[in-house]
């Protein structure tokens, strides 16, 4: 059996990260914060919430299920990290 040995820093060279996810659309909270929406690469939507810091990603979600988030959501934008 031969062993192949890659190094980190060969392996690191050859990788490029997938694109960015791209905003979709932004709904606001009722406490002010904000409910991203992205379409990633593979087609499918995220969501994310400055407010509670809800991360969604299932092949259902959908602007409606981010704007359900939206109006039940109660917390305040969390503040920017220094």
């Amino acid at each position: 059996m031969t062993a192949t040995i890659t190094s980190i820093a060969a392996a690191s060279a050859a990788y490029v990260p997938p694109p960015a996810p791209v905003l979709v659309s932004t709904l606001p909270t009722g406490a002010g914060a904000d409910v991203h929406v992205y379409r990633d690469t593979d087609g499918s939507l995220s969501s994310e919430c400055t407010g509670c810091g809800e991360y969604a990603w299932t092949l259902r979600v959908t602007r409606e299920f981010a704007q359900e988030h939206a109006g039940a959501c109660r917390r305040r934008p969390r503040p920017l990290a220094a």
